[in-house]
């Protein structure tokens, strides 16, 4: 664009703050500015200070000062509000291009439209929705991002599961083929888990403590693979397990390919996909600990040193993925991509139900 993009916040939480500081360490998204913060639940001195100081990705690398009604980080003041509700913040006279919905509050068409309603251009939401009809287009960066075409309104960027899984098994697919496919995500533990058993809660499971045990939790991700690869409808199941660790996750992929592979070519076609997706896949066969990948931003890291096969077309991977950093910095790669083709691509009046996937 011809200025800089302007983006605003709303739910300035665990995502949101990767947001804001993995634009401040990327020097390459300078068509990307942060102009307002919608945060309901906290006020701007903890803001400031968590903005500041963080407990997994360390101590932010600049300036973080307060103003009068402002978040100003190395020079660049930010308005900031606390509305409950997005239609308690004029976003119309703040002048953003494009809301980044970090909440994790709304999935549906009827909420997103709020945002719209309230004077934001375009939404780009921090989970999938909750069907594919809930947004004009989800998008796994350097899969289907080509097919943004700027008049969307509503985008989803999937989730940081399925930003590991999709171009994985999508070079899978290409190369060998894949009958089935069974994902078991490992997943640090997040903000609807409480620290000491409590009523938290719908989910018995949830109710536990998540820093004692390892916990079983609903998964939508084999929908959302099959969303984004419907070749593979059908194919495709998955489970989570939240672990008790503060930051990276890891996905089991267990495939039933269409021929028989060894772990050379495996991990060979592992490390043709580095080149292929630059930034996104990664690929090491050291032996690791899920630490030496946080504040890693790639959507995943293949650990060659796990690579199975049987010899009967049966084949295991494991992948690595920082759940917070990579997933921030997915958001803010689809943001550049999704200006670009706003340049061309009026706003349209008129709001559309959104459309099936790729």
């Amino acid at each position: 664009m011809n200025r800089p993009l302007r983006l605003a916040i709303n739910g300035y939480g665990r995502i949101g703050r990767c947001v804001l500081r993995a634009l401040h360490e990327a020097p390459d998204r300078r068509g990307l500015e942060v102009v307002a913060i919608n945060e309901p639940a906290a006020d701007i001195d903890t803001m400031s200070y968590l903005t500041q100081f963080d407990s997994t990705h360390g101590v932010f690398p600049g300036v973080v000062e307060k103003g009068q009604g402002t978040l100003i980080v190395n020079g660049a003041s930010i308005q900031v509000s606390h509305a409950a509700t997005p239609q308690a913040v004029n976003w119309r006279d703040l002048d953003i291009d494009l809301l980044l919905e970090c909440s994790g509050r709304f999935s549906s068409r009827a909420q997103l439209e709020t945002f719209l309603d309230a004077g934001c251009e375009r939404v780009l939401v921090s989970q999938p929705g909750n069907s594919a009809r809930d947004v004009d287009y989800t998008v796994v960066h350097g899969i289907n991002d080509g097919g943004l075409t700027g008049k969307e309104r509503i985008v989803s960027n999937a989730s940081c599961t399925t930003n590991a899984i999709v171009p994985v098994l999508h070079e899978l697919q290409q190369a060998f083929g894949v009958d089935h496919a069974f994902l078991t995500t490992l997943h640090s533990v997040m903000n609807d888990q409480p620290m000491i058993d409590g009523y938290h809660h719908s989910d018995l499971r949830r109710t536990r403590s998540a820093m004692q045990s390892i916990i079983p939790v609903a998964t939508g991700l084999a929908q959302g693979v099959e969303r984004l690869l419907p070749a593979l409808t059908g194919k495709v199941q998955a489970k989570a397990i939240r672990v008790p660790i503060l930051n990276v996750s890891a996905i089991d992929l267990m495939v039933k390919l269409g021929r028989d592979v060894t772990v050379e070519e495996l991990n060979a076609l592992m490390k043709k996909a580095t080149c292929r997706y630059p930034g996104l896949i990664a690929y090491s066969n050291h032996p690791h600990a899920s630490v030496d990948f946080n504040h890693n931003p790639h959507s995943a890291i293949i650990d060659g040193s796990q690579t199975r096969s049987n010899g009967d077309g049966f084949a295991n991977l494991f992948i690595w993925f920082d759940n917070e950093w990579g997933f921030a910095n997915r958001m803010l790669d689809v943001a550049c991509m999704w200006a670009e083709r706003i340049q061309s691509a009026p706003v349209p009046q008129a709001k559309q139900a959104g459309q099936a996937l790729v």
